[in-house]
């Protein structure tokens, strides 16, 4: 038997995509392209955007023509917001919401053995229809967020930690991705990510050190922990994120951990000054800001204001940025074109990174209309021509924040990991603070560390 997987959307993802793939090698199928006939094909989406969500659209319907008669099964956030409305796409077989993806592989097999030759499921499914439990679904394009405060009424799975999918990612030989934590309780006015991945929960450091274990027992040198909101781990299990850093630290094999993302409200001092003692964590962070504009940051929610970020930067470089040591990376997320941005509200973002945070990278999105997100019905939405606009005038300036990082680390020593991918006969490699470097290739540096000067 043969299966194709595709992902669409962030690292957290691609982790429990490539569970999904060691669940299928285990029971002895081959994994093949998703352009390539397959028997099964497993599709993880992402709904962030309406473009994600019709790239998802547009792979299913292209799987279902390349193998009529294959299963095609679809997972992810898309799956979870508008499971019914996937049911009507045809040659869609199951789609596992976020409380079924444990199931995803388990029931895509019984479903191969029931009904052998034939993508489908034993009953035609009514619109509207959850088929493992055949209770009706709310339809999200009607649904309204609740208020962030009132936790009780947060919609979506609420799920125990052990009903939560445990995942890492393999097949890069020097990095993995596990996945430590998964949903979220802000309810952000612009995000649907909690009503798709549900509350915020974890899986417990226990497992995680075990999971770690095995990618260190693949040669993996290197682990980037990920969550929805990752620094909010330890509320199904009572424990700490610096508990789990400090674990996760001792475990033999890994020599470099990085934390993908992590709210500025919940990067404590405590962490910082812990990783900066001397720890396997580099000087790396990823931060998400969304806008410089404190009237914006209020408007739709965030649990921080300009001020509050501005000082947990300076408190980070103040404790890790050395002299004659490599400087810190930050990757900062920003949301242009939020609902009531005005020129001058733009400028307040603009001017905040370029004059006072100056991060090394800037991850910058327009914003994206979500059905049943309060800001999906504010007033004052910004023209796609002005969102477009905005988002090159930041992209500008990344280019620029990040050329002037690279000159503030030279002559710097710092360490390089090597990949395996060649192009046009040179290697690339990350030092711990992200700086991509290339050379000839040599295949005796794949996988290896070795100290430079930037």
């Amino acid at each position: 038997m043969k299966v194709a997987l595709t992902t669409l959307g962030c690292k957290l993802n691609y982790a429990e995509t490539s569970t999904y793939e060691r669940g299928f090698l285990a029971h002895g199928f081959e994994v093949v392209p998703w352009n390539q006939v397959a028997d099964v094909y497993v599709l993880n989406t992402c709904a962030v955007t309406e473009t994600a969500e019709k790239k998802s659209r547009n792979l299913m319907r292209r799987a279902h023509k390349l193998a009529p008669d294959a299963l095609v099964i679809v997972t992810g956030c898309y799956a979870e917001l508008k499971k019914e409305k996937l049911y009507e796409v045809e040659g869609v077989s199951r789609v596992f919401g976020a409380a079924e993806k444990k199931r995803l592989v388990p029931e895509t097999l019984a479903l191969l053995e029931e009904i052998p030759g034939q993508a489908g499921n034993d009953a035609p499914v009514m619109p509207g229809t959850d088929r493992a439990s055949n209770v009706v679904m709310p339809d999200p394009d009607t649904v309204v967020m609740p208020d962030p405060d009132r936790a009780s009424n947060i919609p979506g799975p609420d799920r125990a930690s052990d009903e939560t999918l445990p995942a890492f990612s393999t097949g890069e030989r020097t990095r993995s991705f596990l996945k430590v934590q998964d949903g979220c309780n802000n309810f952000c006015a612009y995000c649907t990510v909690p009503f798709a991945r549900g509350r915020s929960r974890n899986i417990p450091i226990c497992e995680l050190v075990k999971q770690a274990e095995q990618i260190a027992a693949q040669g993996v040198k290197e682990i980037v922990l990920t969550g929805v909101n990752t620094g909010d781990f330890g509320r199904t299990t009572g424990e700490s994120f610096l508990d789990l850093l400090k674990a996760l630290n001792e475990v033999e094999g890994i020599e470099r951990y990085r934390i993908s993302s992590i709210e500025p409200n919940l990067i404590t001092e405590e962490i910082v000054d812990w990783i900066a003692s001397g720890t396997k964590f580099q000087r790396h962070f990823h931060i998400p800001l969304q806008s410089g504009s404190d009237t914006l940051l209020k408007k739709v929610g965030r649990r921080y204001d300009t001020a509050l970020f501005a000082a947990r930067i300076d408190y980070i470089r103040h404790a890790m940025e050395r002299p004659g040591e490599p400087k810190v990376f930050f990757g900062i997320d920003v949301i242009v074109g939020l609902p009531g941005e005005t020129e001058e509200l733009f400028l307040e973002t603009y001017n905040f990174l370029k004059d006072r945070i100056k991060p090394a990278f800037l991850h910058v999105f327009p914003y994206s209309k979500r059905p049943g997100t309060r800001a999906a019905v504010m007033p004052d939405q910004v023209q796609d021509s002005i969102k477009t606009e905005r988002v090159a005038r930041l992209e500008a300036l990344c280019e620029e924040l990040h050329t002037a990082f690279v000159a503030q680390n030279h002559g710097l020593p710092e360490r390089v990991l090597w990949e395996s991918s060649v192009k046009d006969g040179l290697m690339a490699g990350y030092t711990g603070n992200y700086i991509r470097l290339e050379k000839p290739y040599d295949p005796a540096l794949v996988n290896q560390l070795e100290d430079i000067v930037l």
